[in-house]
């Protein structure tokens, strides 16, 4: 009777091998993992991007049907006070839908009624609707729709209406705004001095900060409607003035149009009222201002400048980290570095001031 050979065993794996051998996977997982974040990341900014470059055509389009870029919003009588018109308020994004392939949340609107209906039941539908191309995808705190009136939230002009869908008011807010350039952000409405404008009305080399709060035509005291106040960039939230090619005497290419905001630092940043139409350059790129509840217990006007119910809050700032994706007038799309030279990215802000820019300071 024959027997098989005996099949010579094998030993396994000891405790210690299998330890090593997982030690080393460990290792490797944590070499390979930020080589990931950073390929997504690099794809959320060019997702970015791809948002500016869409705006920027779609302004493009807007100029070539009505020989004019979009008021920054439909706003002509300021003498009434803070938030009331006689037209309906709606911001630059709302007149570009239709160049954004928009067209059925534009017909959606009634452009007839004040912005005060804006938060009415009548435009409720479109007032709830997300347009992607207004949000960067970088921003995990923007999911589209946020809180509406709760200090973590946004605060609307008015409204909001009752949601069709159901749950929690709350409001559309947006990753992108127009540039009011180095028109002044913060004097005039809030008291005191800031560290980075040059006092309003003084002559000063470099120029940080000119008369004509966020694009109007106001004095430096925010008082006076007539005071000599001049839009420098491209966006006047409440006096009627916009801006056309011919306007952009320092070239397009070489004046910023706009670009890259943040909601959680920013208690006042949504798709459809007059007074998150725009930012300004003054305030330094990136300056953060998340804090909820403001040192001196104000909201809108404190002087608490890392607040985000504070006018710092209306700065350009991104989550891509080291700087801000910004649109220019020629419908290019450059990165700008939070170190940028604050004279530079002054005269980059205004669209007719003469300033040289050196190609290479940006």
């Amino acid at each position: 009777m024959s027997h098989l050979p005996r099949r010579a065993s094998r030993p396994g794996f000891t405790l210690i091998e299998l330890l090593v051998v997982i030690a080393i996977i460990a290792v490797l997982i944590s070499l390979l993992l930020p080589a990931v974040q950073a390929a997504r990341e690099a794809a959320r900014r060019a997702q970015c991007v791809n948002n500016l470059k869409q705006i920027g055509l779609a302004m493009h389009n807007y100029e070539s049907a009505n020989g004019c870029f979009p008021l920054g919003a439909v706003a002509t009588n300021p003498s009434q006070g803070w938030g009331a018109w006689d037209n309906n308020g709606f911001t630059w994004r709302v007149l570009i839908l239709p160049q954004m392939e928009q067209t059925a949340l534009s017909n959606a609107l009634n452009f007839s009624l004040h912005e005060g209906s804006e938060s009415g039941a009548e435009q409720a539908t479109a007032w709830y609707t997300k347009v992607n191309s207004f949000v960067c995808p970088s921003d995990g705190f923007n999911t589209g729709i946020l809180p509406a009136n709760i200090p973590t939230g946004q605060y609307p002009m008015y409204g909001p209406p009752a949601n069709p869908g159901g749950g929690a008011p709350g409001v559309v807010a947006v990753n992108y705004h127009m540039s009011h350039g180095d028109n002044i952000t913060v004097q005039g409405i809030t008291a005191g001095t800031n560290p980075w404008e040059t006092p309003c009305g003084t002559n000063a080399n470099p120029q940080i900060g000119v008369a004509g709060f966020w694009g109007t035509t106001y004095d430096c005291a925010v008082t006076n409607v007539n005071g000599g106040g001049v839009m420098r960039g491209f966006s006047d939230y409440r006096t009627g003035r916009y801006a056309t090619i011919a306007g952009v005497t320092d070239g397009l290419s070489n004046t910023l149009l706009a670009g890259e905001t943040l909601p959680e630092e920013d208690a006042n940043n949504e798709f459809f009222t007059a007074t998150s139409a725009s930012m300004g350059i003054t305030v330094p790129l990136n300056w953060n201002t998340k804090r909820v509840t403001c040192t001196d217990g104000v909201l809108y006007g404190t002087i608490d400048l890392g607040c985000r119910f504070s006018y710092a809050a209306h700065g350009f700032k991104s989550r891509h980290g080291g700087g801000v994706n910004f649109l220019f007038g020629d419908g290019s799309v450059h990165f700008l570095k939070s170190t940028i030279n604050r004279a530079t990215i002054a005269a980059l802000g205004s669209r007719n001031g003469g300033e040289v820019i050196s190609s290479d300071s940006y």
